[in-house]
């Protein structure tokens, strides 16, 4: 395969060179393999998950299997309950990262302003980040009742502490630099916050961003384990207490493919960005 570091030039007139098409095609073709042999292996465990159970090797009460998940998915179709629960999960999940996101970046651009504030404030936000936010959970039904509010707030508690450490150690981390040009050349720390860091913190906040959706559904279902009447995470508890592993194991595989979905979703994006530079 031709190395991605070797310099390729396009033919006048803008067509793609040999080289380039080379690339492009050795290029596709490395993502297709990968993409096989994911399927591959997906296809080959259920294969034998199915195998096994058909064979009496394991116990489908307690294991369930490939095709009694796939009818349970659909009876949950056709009653419905698979839009009411699925979509409450992830209305939740969006609003939890969105929320995130947004108050992650701004108390990291204040601790980076502030720097007496961040040296304040950091080993508070340390302990805040490694306190088990299971633990939390009943302690914010007590003060907040059950309900979507007590889930995403959560949800939020689980990611926001270290999204916040996080983008500081980053946006810390800049080129120097390019801080002291501007600041040399009569810029402020305003400045130096909106021109250079920030833009040199995109691939940072958007890594960040992969991170933080998956551990906002992971909050967001420790939330509705407790506080909950709806969303996959209740069925998950629910399908245990009255041992309907089909229930728990649909839930489980639907919450699998929120989390690969959303994930896609921000890579997407950081691809995006990353084809514009």
């Amino acid at each position: 395969m031709i190395s991605p570091t070797k310099k390729i030039t396009a033919e006048p007139g803008g067509r793609p060179s040999n080289a380039q098409e080379a690339y492009i095609l050795a290029h596709r073709k490395h993502h297709h393999k990968i993409a096989f042999f994911r399927l591959l292996i997906l296809l080959v465990f259920l294969a034998l998950w199915e195998a096994a159970t058909q064979a009496g090797y394991i116990d489908i009460f307690f294991f369930s299997s490939p095709s009694a998940v796939v009818k349970y998915l659909y009876q949950m179709i056709l009653d419905a309950s698979f839009f009411r629960h699925t979509g409450i999960t992830l209305l939740e999940t969006v609003v939890s990262f969105l929320l995130v996101t947004a108050f992650g970046l701004m108390a990291a651009m204040l601790l980076w302003y502030q720097n007496s504030l961040s040296e304040i404030l950091e080993p508070y936000l340390v302990v805040l980040n490694s306190l088990p936010k299971s633990a939390l959970a009943p302690l914010l039904i007590v003060w907040l009742g059950t309900g979507s509010k007590t889930i995403i707030v959560a949800g939020i508690s689980v990611a926001v502490f270290g999204s916040i450490i996080s983008l500081y150690t980053g946006f810390c981390h800049v080129d120097e630099e390019l801080l002291k040009l501007i600041l040399t050349l009569g810029g402020t720390r305003k400045d130096a916050l909106f021109k250079v860091i920030l833009p040199s913190s995109v691939p940072l906040i958007l890594s960040n961003m992969k991170v933080n959706i998956g551990l906002c559904l992971v909050g967001v279902i420790i939330g509705e384990f407790l506080a909950a009447r709806r969303g996959l995470g209740y069925l998950i508890i629910y399908g245990s207490q009255v041992f309907q592993l089909n229930m728990l194991i649909t839930s489980i595989i639907i919450l699998c493919a929120i989390a690969m979905i959303l994930y896609k979703l921000i890579q997407s994006l950081e691809h995006s960005y990353k084809k514009k530079q």
